[in-house]
């Protein structure tokens, strides 16, 4: 059990424990945040892994250390990142007529379904790119976008854009500011600091929500 919770514990926390994990396993490496970012975006019961922060300390790791190539990782990262979506999506279309005769599945209800479609029929395909950016919501998105009423050729195009910019952004911006000492010297709470700007968004909606209920 010890050995399943320390497992966990670092699959979990992967953002923190990148330079340890590069220490040990070397190029491996390579191999293990693929699939972090291929779980994240790919199965819709993983939202809770890494994935902004990771990005965040890969790109900042392989400034610091150079045992990281940008040209391999940002490349590595993307495919990850599209493979993980396009499983998502294909997933949600196989189970959407499921989905649309169930009140509930899971913690997935139908009116999340419903209130997704009208917010993808508002905002149009940039809502694939936006959510690229939101934890959790990234992962749900794909799903939905397959589940709903989003026709591939559409979703694609919005979804190779999205993971360019938040791969590719994230992990630059990473390795920008992964040789400041004090980067260094605090790269954990920097790393909380990601997590934290990065779940903005769903505190500010849920507390949105809540305010409109109390109307």
């Amino acid at each position: 059990m010890d050995i399943i919770y320390q497992f966990v514990y670092i699959f979990l926390h992967l953002d923190a424990k990148l330079a340890e994990i590069l220490t040990t396993y070397g190029t491996l490496t390579y191999a293990i945040l693929f699939l972090i970012i291929f779980v994240e975006t790919g199965f819709i019961v993983m939202p809770l892994l890494p994935g902004d922060s990771l990005l965040f300390a890969a790109g900042a790791l392989a400034a610091a250390t150079g045992k990281l190539e940008l040209t391999i990782l940002i490349p590595l990262l993307i495919t990850a990142a599209l493979l993980g979506d396009n499983v998502n999506y294909f997933v949600g279309k196989f189970f959407s007529n499921y989905i649309k005769s169930r009140e509930k599945i899971l913690f997935f209800r139908r009116e999340y379904l419903t209130q997704t479609e009208d917010f993808y029929a508002k905002h149009g395909g940039k809502t694939v790119i936006m959510a690229r950016f939101v934890p959790i919501v990234r992962t749900i998105a794909p799903f939905v976008a397959g589940a709903g009423s989003m026709e591939y050729p559409r979703y694609i195009l919005f979804c190779v854009a999205g993971a360019v910019l938040w791969v590719a952004g994230i992990t630059i911006v990473g390795y920008q500011f992964g040789n400041i000492e004090i980067v260094k010297k605090n790269f954990e709470i920097v790393i909380l600091g990601i997590i934290f700007v990065s779940v903005l968004p769903i505190i500010w909606q849920v507390l949105k929500s809540k305010l409109s209920a109390s109307k």
